[in-house]
């Protein structure tokens, strides 16, 4: 499934435990996930509070793991940001961020949400989750 949706990934707490300014321990199939998502054509984002010195070792970290992105901290590669004619939000499809609703729920999960286009709506005080596709689970990446 080749596709052109952009996914904007979190550094530190998402792809490695949260050890800022150092670089944290890998997460997980972290690095396994984002390489088979960009096979499948996802074009991934590094959205980080990182800048300067620290950002540059967070990318060069994930080079040497395999994941290269196609932009960092903007919507496009070579995006100029000008801050009186535009949002600092990012262009993206999706968001994976260790301070998402309900916490990080792990690479795997990750994996099964996009494969399932798995949505989350809310419904009086309880947040549900479903799937638009499929009512049942499949077995996903890793398990």
């Amino acid at each position: 499934m080749l596709n052109n949706k952009k996914i904007a990934v979190d550094f530190d707490g998402t792809i490695v435990d949260d050890a800022y300014p150092a670089i944290g321990k890998a997460k997980i199939f972290a690095f396994e996930t984002l390489k088979k998502l960009q096979a499948e054509g996802y074009r991934l984002i590094l959205w980080t509070y990182r800048h300067g010195k620290t950002l540059d070792e967070a990318v060069e970290f994930c080079k040497n793991n395999g994941v290269e992105f196609y932009a960092v901290n903007s919507s496009f590669e070579g995006e100029v940001f000008d801050a009186e004619n535009q949002s600092r939000k990012l262009d993206a499809d999706w968001f994976i961020d260790d301070r998402n609703l309900g916490g990080f729920p792990g690479w795997g999960e990750i994996y099964n949400i996009i494969q399932e286009r798995i949505e989350f709506r809310v419904e009086g005080k309880e947040v549900l989750a479903y799937s638009k596709l499929k009512k049942e689970k499949k077995k996903g990446l890793f398990w």
